[in-house]
């Protein structure tokens, strides 16, 4: 009953199309859950991005600050170095108390005027890292200082490491001594570890100095601060450090990983304080957020997708078996009958497939007939070609042959020589009305039905109907034939007369200079037979070889042809469920190529289709 109401409702194809736009807009409000995953994900990387500012910002101001330290500590220990009032092993002592506390220090240079500098350095330090004092001295002649280099309280910094077992950086100055009346140089080597521990507060950022030069003076990665001769850092961070570019961030590649970069002046010695941490870390705060928001995306996809599955099978179940009969249609099945599932305009389209299929056939049928009609046509044309040629040039002589033969062997001894030249002489006598009764037969309309014919002999009585006509066209024939071909389905006259057509076309192609024609067969593949005949003529230019098939297209002069032999043999080669083809090279000549199906590798559905149009 509900069945039978349902039935009196169409659900038209604009309704499904509306319900499948329903599963897409879900996956647009899918597409924008993920958009505003992005922006949270934008608004986070600005904070991240403000963030390295302020880390590059603080580790500028404590290394500024740590610097500044250093300087006080240094012109405490130049004044106690330079006070005279002080008596030497007191001073001495105070100095080397002053030197221990100061810690970071490996060694301090005092530069007098015009004398050899004054060095106290750490020797144990010196020694753990297996250098000694003639290493200070390198350093100092690598980086030499000069009080008329450095204006009065200005700091120089540098990375002066001469070993990776063993970084440091130099500091140096012009202090004010004697109250004033004199200035002091002040060089000092002096430990990183201090400066590095200042920017080591969080794990996610890397905050490093560097001098005015872009090159490291400190880095928390070990060995990323080299020896002088050595030190290696990013170009384009070097290039933002030259160029002073403060106060914003970039992102900088390094080591194939992109970086989010800050920059700060340090303010003292042309220092340069350096925020980096990973583009990934902007992940870190929205993981769980993202990940969240990930699983409902992809559930709501994969019901989006179920759903779509669901009605796309819905929709294109009927378009598939339409899509099917098509196919069954074009393979000459016009019987065929799609079932309509709906009411709506895919049922339509079935109703009008089954209307198509029924028109078709009978046009099919109507087709077959002129098809029939024309074979016979070209078989009587051949007839009319072949036929004079016979009766003035075979039937007639031929008959007086035979009777003479005859005759003579009434009179000659069996044991001859002669007796068995004139009975050589009658069987060939006898062979060739064999040959003028094959062509009779095949000149008669006849009803087509299909049998078991061995190709090879199909081929050996088409031979021996149109050799005679080559040899006075003097165009030889060779025959190259495969043994054991397996059997086809088929009817021998028709075979016959498209190999004929074949190569009498040949014959005719030449214009009477001398040639030849080879015909042969094999077996290809496991179920198809081959025929090819080739020919050694002018050959064909490929605009020809693609109307070659066409009905009434020909390529001989008037009155030596009626356009439909090709085509008529095309349709014989189709109505075996076989294939012809052609391949011609002008100058060079022309190859018909027939495949034909084996009994076993076939049905009978040419014979059931003959019988049809009969």
């Amino acid at each position: 009953m509900r069945l039978a109401m349902f039935k009196h409702f169409r659900f038209p194809i604009r309704f499904k199309i509306l319900v499948t736009l329903l599963v897409v807009i879900t996956a647009v409000v899918t597409l924008i859950t993920f958009i505003m995953a992005n922006l949270f994900h934008a608004d986070k990387r600005v904070y991240i991005h403000d963030l390295t500012a302020a880390t590059a910002s603080s580790g500028a101001e404590k290394t500024r600050a740590l610097l500044a330290g250093y300087r006080d500590s240094l012109q405490i220990f130049s004044n106690l170095a330079m006070d005279r009032s002080i008596p030497s092993n007191t001073r001495s002592r105070l100095l080397q108390s002053s030197f221990e506390e100061l810690g970071d220090f490996i060694s301090i240079a005092l530069y007098p005027d015009n004398s050899e500098p004054v060095t106290i350095f750490d020797a144990q330090i010196l020694k753990n890292a297996g250098l000694d004092r003639r290493h200070i001295d390198d350093v100092r002649l690598r980086f030499p200082l000069s009080e008329k280099n450095f204006p009065e309280g200005e700091l120089y910094v540098v990375n002066s490491t001469f070993s990776r077992d063993l970084p440091n950086i130099t500091l140096a100055f012009n202090i004010s001594v004697d109250k004033g009346r004199r200035s002091l140089l002040v060089g000092a080597m002096i430990h990183p570890d201090r400066l590095i521990e200042l920017h080591q507060q969080t794990s996610i950022f890397q905050v490093f100095i560097t001098d005015r030069n872009g090159n490291f003076l400190t880095h928390p990665e070990t060995g990323a601060v080299l020896p002088v001769e050595q030190r290696a850092i990013s170009t384009s961070l070097q290039q933002e450090i030259r160029d002073k570019r403060y106060g914003r961030v970039v992102e900088l590649d390094r080591e194939g990983k992109t970086m989010i970069t800050g920059l700060a002046p340090v303010e003292l010695a042309g220092l340069t304080a350096v925020a980096q941490v990973p583009r990934s870390a902007i992940f870190l705060t929205t993981r769980d957020l993202l990940t969240n928001m990930l699983y409902i995306s992809l559930l709501l996809l994969s019901l989006a997708a179920l759903l779509s599955l669901a009605w796309s099978r819905l929709i294109t179940r009927p378009l598939e078996r339409l899509s099917l009969a098509t196919q069954e249609l074009g393979k000459g099945r016009f019987d065929i009958n799609v079932t309509p599932s709906s009411r709506d305009e895919i049922g339509e389209l079935a109703q009008s497939f089954n209307t198509m299929a029924v028109e078709l056939d009978g046009r099919d049928k109507a087709l077959k007939q002129t098809q029939a009609a024309l074979v016979q046509s070209e078989k009587m044309a051949a007839f009319g070609q072949l036929g004079a040629g016979i009766a003035h040039e075979v039937k007639n002589p031929l008959a007086g042959i035979l009777g003479l033969a005859q005759l003579c062997l009434r009179k000659t001894e069996h044991d001859s020589v002669l007796y068995r030249n004139l009975s050589l002489i009658e069987k060939e006598t006898k062979r060739c009305q064999m040959i003028m009764d094959n062509l009779l037969r095949f000149a008669r309309k006849e009803e087509v039905d299909y049998y078991h014919v061995n190709i090879n002999s199909v081929i050996r009585d088409a031979c021996e109907i149109v050799e005679h006509q080559l040899q006075i066209s003097d165009v030889n024939l060779t025959i190259r034939l495969s043994d054991n071909l397996p059997m086809l389905e088929g009817n021998a006259n028709q075979l016959q007369q498209v190999l004929m057509n074949l190569m009498i076309n040949a014959q005719q192609a030449m214009a009477g200079k001398p040639g030849e024609v080879k015909v042969s067969s094999r077996l290809k593949g496991n179920n198809r037979i081959l025929v090819a005949v080739e020919d050694n003529g002018p050959g064909m230019s490929p605009d020809l070889v693609r109307r070659i098939f066409e009905p009434f297209f020909t390529t001989k002069a008037a009155g030596q042809g009626t356009g439909l032999g090709l085509s008529v043999s095309f349709g014989i080669i189709q109505n075996h469920g076989g294939t012809i083809d052609v391949e011609s090279t002008p100058n060079v000549g022309s190859t018909f190529t027939i495949v034909l199906p084996c009994s076993s590798g076939r049905r009978s559905s040419a014979r059931k289709a003959q019988k049809k149009a009969d």
